[in-house]
């Protein structure tokens, strides 16, 4: 089987963690171990989330006046080697002999998109309201939104048209034994202007909505989305929430789920599932393995009617 595999930020940093990079490589050689029980017999394409680490490098940019700042996209592109760089480490050493490859890619978005105007992706570290108030006050053009009972920064997060690598992701996975770590942080966020030109884009891509895309386009049998709960829940947080077990698309409109956190997963997941007629899932890094044979998380596969079942 063909799996892209699409990492949540907590395969790579705890929630309160230090963002340094010993802590990651940590976090990493966990998930490798977890990934590597699929990879070992089935093609992965492995994507992964870096909204701590820009957000972290955009501090570190902003304390040195002798450079102008460096702009997001630029810094997702930072991410796409560091955090691919590790993955592509750790996995060589969980497969000796296996074949294991990072590609860089970039994501076409419609610089129209009205997610320029309503900014809601989570980056960089947590804050006290204390903090947050500071930092609104040294950055003016900044958004911080509450995550929790924390604070963190938001940027724009339009929605994916196109991945510009595909040709070549799709000539690299052709040899199917070899392992793709590629889309991290979504991609790097490029438009195109009016003359046909590149350019880049103050933004951050959800990387579940391009990891969807990615799937369909890639012709994978399923999608992952792994991150740090055993399922989706109905109400998470109310004492009367039910974890899924399973559900159609049609099924899972008769919930609400929060647009910051799990909203944008269930969305890619369901995409995913409607546009390709094949199986996807959402649970814990984990119980990956356990996941794809459909006995953990919340898997969702096609069918016209509102079913769902419970754990």
């Amino acid at each position: 089987m063909r799996i892209v595999i699409a990492l949540g930020g907590n395969a790579i940093l705890q929630r309160g963690e230090p963002l340094d990079c010993e802590t990651q490589r940590r976090n990493i050689h966990i998930a490798a171990e977890s990934i590597a029980r699929i990879a070992r017999d089935h093609q992965v394409i492995l994507t992964h989330g870096n909204g701590p680490q820009v957000g972290l490098l955009a501090l570190m940019n902003d304390h040195y006046k002798e450079v102008a700042p460096y702009p997001l996209d630029s810094l997702g592109a930072q991410t796409q080697g560091m955090i691919g760089y590790l993955f592509e480490q750790e996995l060589r050493n969980q497969m000796p002999g296996q074949k294991v490859c990072v590609m860089s890619t970039q994501t076409l978005v419609d610089s129209d998109d009205p997610a320029f105007s309503d900014p809601d992706k989570f980056v960089g570290p947590v804050y006290t309201r204390e903090q947050a108030d500071s930092l609104l006050n040294e950055h003016p053009d900044w958004v911080i939104k509450a995550d929790g009972k924390h604070f963190r920064r938001v940027v724009a997060s339009p929605k994916p048209q196109a991945i510009l690598e595909l040709a070549s992701l799709q000539h690299l996975v052709s040899a199917d034994d070899i392992t793709v770590i590629c889309g991290g942080g979504g991609g790097v966020p490029v438009k195109r202007t009016r003359d046909g030109l590149l350019k880049d884009v103050e933004a951050v891509i959800d990387k579940d909505r391009s990891s969807s895309l990615l799937a369909e386009k890639l012709n994978a049998d399923a999608f992952l989305i792994l991150t740090d709960v055993d399922a989706v829940a109905t109400q998470f947080g109310h004492p009367d929430s039910r974890n899924i077990r399973t559900a159609t698309p049609e099924g899972l409109n008769q919930f609400d789920f929060a647009s910051g956190s799990m909203g944008p997963k269930i969305e890619a997941a369901v995409d995913f599932v409607r546009r390709t007629g094949k199986m996807a899932a959402i649970g814990s890094l984990n119980r990956c393995s356990d996941i794809l044979c459909s006995d953990s998380g919340t898997v969702i596969r096609p069918g016209g009617d509102g079913e769902v079942t419970y754990y």
